[in-house]
C-alpha cells in the first residue's frame, strides 16, 4: 500500500509539472521556437499604436524591442522572430496567462490587484490620470462633470479610480466605457461625452493625433501617480530576471532617454506633431533607480 501511495504521488507530481511547464519555461520556449510573442496596443499613443502604415510603433514598443535584442544575445540565437499580438485592456491578462503572449509592454499599470494575476518587470514609465476635453466644454476639474458624461477605457485603472472617486464624493456623472483609447477619443470628438479620463501621457498622444489638436486640452489635477511596466506570466523567475536585466541596463545607461526624446520631444507619426513634454523629475529618478515595486 505504501509503495502504491508513493508511486501515485510521484505520478501526480510529474503530471502537475507537465501541465505547468509551458507557462513556467518562457526562455526555454523562446529558445526552442526562436520566436517571441509580444502583446501590443493598437491606439495607445505614444506608447504602443499603429502608425499611418499600420506598423506598430511607440515608446513602450521600442523598449520592448530592446529587450528582445538582449534576449536573443543572451540565448545565443542567430535570429529571433517577433510575433506581434494586438491586445486590449480587457484581454491582455488572459492572453498572457494562456500563452498567446509572452510579454506585453504598452500602457499597462502595475498595481497590487494586477500583481495577483501577472508578474511585472521593473517600471518603464510614471503617469497620472487627467481629463481630455474640448476647450469649449467648460470642464476644468472632475467636479465640473456633475450632470454630464465622462468616458473611460474599460478595464483600465483610470476607470477604477473614477468609480472610487464617485463613491467617495457622490459626484453625479454618467460614465461611458470604450473598448480602447482610440474609440474613446472618437466618441469624445463626436460629442458623445464631455471629457475622457485617462493617463495624461496617453491623452497628450491622442490630442496630437486629432485633426485640430489646438481644440483640445488636458485639464484637471492629476490623480495619484501610477507606474507602467512590462507584464509577464507569474512564477517564471528566470524570464522576469532576464527582462529586468535588460531594462535596468537600458535605463541606467541613459539609452532609455533617447527613446523618450524620440516619442515625447520629437515629431511622431502619423502627423509629425511634437508632444513637447520633457521628462518629469520623478521619471528621471525612476530611470536612475529601477524598481519593480508598484505605487498602489
Amino acid at each position: 500500500m505504501r509503495r502504491f501511495l508513493t508511486s501515485f504521488l510521484l505520478l501526480m507530481a510529474a503530471t502537475s509539472g507537465q501541465a505547468e511547464a509551458p507557462h513556467l519555461a518562457t526562455l526555454q520556449k523562446i529558445a526552442q521556437t526562436a520566436t517571441i510573442s509580444l502583446g501590443h496596443r493598437e491606439s495607445s499613443v505614444p506608447f504602443s499604436y499603429y502608425d499611418g502604415r499600420r506598423q506598430v510603433v511607440g515608446y513602450s514598443h521600442d523598449v520592448m524591442l530592446r529587450v528582445v535584442d538582449d534576449l536573443q544575445a543572451e540565448l545565443k540565437l542567430p535570429a529571433l522572430a517577433v510575433k506581434l499580438v494586438p491586445v486590449t485592456s480587457q484581454n491582455r491578462i488572459p492572453l498572457l496567462q494562456n500563452g498567446a503572449v509572452d510579454m506585453e509592454c504598452g500602457s499597462t499599470t502595475h498595481n497590487m490587484d494586477r500583481a495577483r494575476q501577472a508578474a511585472f518587470s521593473v517600471s518603464i514609465f510614471l503617469t497620472s490620470s487627467r481629463l481630455l476635453t474640448s476647450k469649449r466644454s467648460g470642464v476644468a476639474e472632475l467636479t465640473d462633470l456633475g450632470g454630464r458624461r465622462v468616458l473611460v477605457t474599460a478595464g483600465t485603472t483610470s476607470e477604477r479610480q473614477l468609480l472610487l472617486h464617485i463613491q467617495d464624493t457622490g459626484l453625479r456623472t454618467e460614465v461611458l466605457r470604450a473598448k480602447d483609447h482610440g474609440e474613446a477619443f472618437a466618441m469624445l470628438q463626436a460629442g458623445k461625452a464631455d471629457a475622457f479620463l485617462m493617463d495624461d501621457a496617453v491623452l497628450y498622444g491622442l490630442r496630437a493625433k486629432a485633426d485640430r489638436p489646438d481644440d483640445w486640452a488636458v485639464v484637471g489635477r492629476p490623480m495619484p501617480a501610477e507606474v507602467y511596466a512590462c507584464m509577464l506570466r507569474k512564477d517564471d523567475d528566470a524570464f522576469k530576471a532576464a527582462v529586468d536585466r535588460s531594462l535596468t541596463r537600458l535605463m541606467r545607461s541613459g539609452e532609455v532617454l533617447k527613446i523618450y526624446r524620440r516619442w515625447f520631444q520629437s515629431p511622431i507619426p502619423p502627423k509629425g506633431l511634437n508632444l513637447n513634454w520633457p521628462p518629469p523629475d520623478a521619471l528621471l529618478e525612476l530611470y536612475r533607480s529601477p524598481t519593480d515595486k508598484p505605487l498602489g
